[in-house]
């Protein structure tokens, strides 16, 4: 039995529990799962047998969920030799095992982590990048009321000085989530900022340091040597730090964040990928077309509006989310 028919018969056994998580996944994945997994059963309800019409149809299903090209080919030229080895003749029979094999892609490599990197000596420091408009800002204030709580003391620096309003709407987030905050006046040095605010949550005994930095300058250069600072000047109050670098990747814009996330990657050490706006997406592949293509992990995933929809990525409850209507 494959990985999805090992989670199905979780659910249906209710091993896995289906608690608060499991219904924000299944609500926040609704758009992917009614375009998505609905052409997958139409498709085997379509064809009677599998054959190079059945493979190039699947394969305009999976491009067009935003899983990418060359992950696509290589996955379906994976499935051509499994159907023929194992005599598989029809598309009923074939559907459970794409939606294994589809999974393998992600779980298939030990060093993939989802769990957050938190420093067991002292104060831990998370940084965000991303270019504007992913929902950066909104991600960080849904993580920092997610530590809350938890328990954590958290603190956010406003370092993205050159967007006007960012520091505002951070601002208004620690309002929101009751946590520390420290900013300075729009145009000041980020890496200044990054200084006087870890002195700061040093002083407040914060347990994390959220840290927001400018989602674009005028060139790949300027902000790589932006980010370069910053990372300097981390490393020196913290030792370690920063523990994580996450990239957020707004879900909706697919292939574009794909190569948001290759960018950032040749800048700055990216340690986790957080997806926004899933829940606006009829696309549910971008999971694995990041794996696929820059081998890091999702650790969030962002499924709805409200303050409580950012959840830590879960593989189970991720495939259950989007292929329930399957089981």
């Amino acid at each position: 039995m494959g990985l999805f028919g090992n989670i199905k018969n979780l659910f249906k056994k209710k091993e896995v529990k289906e608690d608060e998580e499991t219904k924000v996944y299944e609500e926040g994945l609704t758009k992917s799962r009614d375009n998505f997994v609905s052409k997958l059963v139409n498709l085997t309800k379509k064809h009677n047998k599998i054959d190079d019409e059945y493979f190039e149809e699947l394969e305009d299903i999976l491009i067009m969920a935003d899983i990418g090209v060359n992950t696509v080919m290589n996955f379906i030229e994976k499935l051509r030799k499994r159907v023929k080895h194992e005599n598989i003749e029809s598309p009923e029979d074939l559907k459970e095992i794409i939606v294994d094999e589809l999974f393998v892609i992600y779980v298939n490599d030990s060093i993939i982590s989802n769990k957050v990197v938190y420093n067991e000596d002292g104060m831990t420091v998370i940084l965000f990048v991303g270019v504007n408009g992913t929902g950066k800002t909104t991600t960080i204030g849904k993580l920092a009321n997610k530590l809350k709580n938890d328990g954590k003391s958290v603190m956010m620096i406003g370092a993205d000085t050159f967007r006007a309003g960012a520091i505002e709407q951070l601002q208004e987030w620690s309002k929101r989530c009751d946590t520390l905050f420290f900013s300075k006046e729009e145009g000041t040095d980020p890496a200044a900022v990054v200084y006087e605010g870890l002195d700061i949550a040093k002083e407040k005994h914060a347990d994390v340091v959220l840290i927001d930095t400018a989602g674009r300058l005028q060139n790949k250069v300027n902000l790589m040597h932006e980010l370069e600072k910053i990372n300097k000047v981390i490393a020196s109050k913290v030792e370690g730090a920063p523990h994580e670098t996450f990239l957020v990747v707004d879900a909706t814009t697919g292939q574009n964040g794909i190569s948001q996330a290759k960018n950032f990657k040749e800048i700055t050490n990216i340690t986790g990928i957080i997806l926004s706006k899933m829940d606006g997406t009829a696309k549910g592949g971008i999971v694995l077309a990041i794996k696929e293509e820059v081998n890091i992990p999702v650790k969030f995933i962002g499924l709805g509006e409200g303050i409580n929809d950012l959840m830590a990525f879960d593989i189970e409850k991720y495939i259950y989310g989007l292929f329930k209507d399957m089981m």
